[in-house]
């Protein structure tokens, strides 16, 4: 069955899904997007995710392309027609159409939406297999990366570096050798004094749904932990290493840089974040 996409009011085929040659996204990633996980028919944590849509947009000045309640409503039927119980649904929103200038256009224009979806393997319960190793890489991107915009090239070239040494995820680091974050997720250590920590938020990094998920369950279990930035120097010295997102939730990084964390096993802080938040992948109820 040929997977279905909505593309600007339109349900179509995903083969003959297409954008116009002057939508501002693909000229200028004058965009943003979104990812939510669908676990057994579930949306986790959608609203945030929709927040933080709204947010990036504000940030760009580009308007919300409906209204909140009939974006939910198109997420439902993508997610519908492509017949997915557990996979990723995709939206991402563009300034629009509009004659070739670096400028926003003088008159306003409508934005663009694009809704996909596909299905993923089965979520891992099983921290021993849902784990991996990290590389390092200077984060050059733009100073705006609590927009969650499309232009997302240094992140692709720094997941590549990693793809290429079998790792699965870059942990950036910037010019004074402080962690920002991955190249797609947001980063954890526990560090040489057991204190469990990641990057404050700020304009270098985004600001993770699922690190905010976290957080708040942290907070009902009365775990401690610091938003304080870290060095690279203290990530190679931790004895936990962990990335959060909507697509790897909480996930062991048992080396860095071909070099252990810790004892190299996922240790009992994640194990015990891990199945934190499985329960609450399991407990969510924006249910379709």
């Amino acid at each position: 069955m040929s997977r279905i996409a909505y593309v600007n009011g339109r349900y179509v085929p995903q083969r003959e899904a297409s954008v116009n040659v002057e939508d501002r996204g693909y000229q200028f990633a004058d965009a943003v997007y979104e990812v939510v996980h669908v676990f057994n028919g579930s949306y986790v944590d959608e609203e945030p995710h929709l927040d933080r849509l709204e947010r990036s947009l504000r940030e760009l000045r580009i308007p919300m392309p409906m209204a909140r309640i009939a974006l939910r409503k198109v997420l439902r039927e993508v997610v519908r027609r492509n017949r997915i119980r557990e996979g990723l649904v995709y939206m991402q929103v563009s300034r629009g159409v509009a004659r070739r200038d670096h400028a926003f256009p003088n008159e306003p224009i409508a934005p663009a939406i694009v809704i996909t979806a596909k299905r993923i393997a089965p979520y891992q319960e099983d921290i021993g297999k849902w784990s991996g190793e990290a590389i390092t890489q200077p984060d050059i991107r733009w100073g705006r990366c609590d927009i969650k915009t499309v232009g997302l090239l240094p992140n692709c070239l720094a997941r590549q570096a990693a793809k290429e040494k079998g790792a699965i995820e870059a942990v950036l680091v910037d010019e004074n050798g402080m962690v920002t974050e991955g190249a797609a997720t947001n980063f954890w250590i526990v560090d040489a004094e057991g204190r469990l920590r990641t990057r404050h938020l700020d304009d270098h990094i985004l600001a993770g749904v699922t690190r905010k998920a976290l957080m708040a369950l942290l907070k009902d279990e009365n775990i401690v932990f610091e938003e304080r930035a870290f060095s690279l120097e203290e990530a190679r010295h931790a004895r936990e290493a962990f990335i959060t997102s909507a697509t790897s939730f909480v996930k062991p990084i048992l080396k860095l840089d071909g070099k252990p964390v810790g004892d190299g096993k996922a240790g009992p802080v994640v194990r015990r974040l891990h199945a934190l938040f499985t329960r609450h992948v399991k407990g969510a109820r924006n249910a379709a």
